[in-house]
């Protein structure tokens, strides 16, 4: 989210505010009862928002993680069409030497 849109949303929740305060004296609430009913609801809405936000940060479904998942995702499928093409075009005692050394760099690690 940019800074811009942060002073935006900021902006709306404090017209927001300014609107239902207006509401509720409208509807006849006495000045602070107007203001005790705002706030109220904007601490609401800001709990609310948190709730939902830590919700979606426990069970991982944040929109940077989501598109990080279909990249990375993209990413190997591509990766791994390329690593097949060379293999297919390799020589068969390429093939035989490559995978001789893979087996030997394996056989290394363990």
């Amino acid at each position: 989210m940019t800074r811009i849109k942060v002073f935006q949303i900021g902006l709306y929740v404090f017209i927001f505010g300014g609107v239902v305060y207006e509401l509720f004296q409208i509807f006849g609430f006495e000045s602070i009862s107007a203001g005790i009913a705002a706030q109220s609801i904007l601490i609401l809405i800001i709990f609310l928002w948190t709730v939902s936000y830590l919700f979606r940060v426990f069970t991982g479904n944040m929109t940077f993680m989501e598109q990080r998942k279909r990249y990375r995702k993209a990413y190997e499928e591509l990766t791994e069409e390329k690593i097949k093409k060379k293999f297919e075009a390799m020589s068969p005692e390429e093939k035989t030497a490559l995978i001789q050394e893979v087996e030997k760099e394996s056989k290394e690690t363990n």
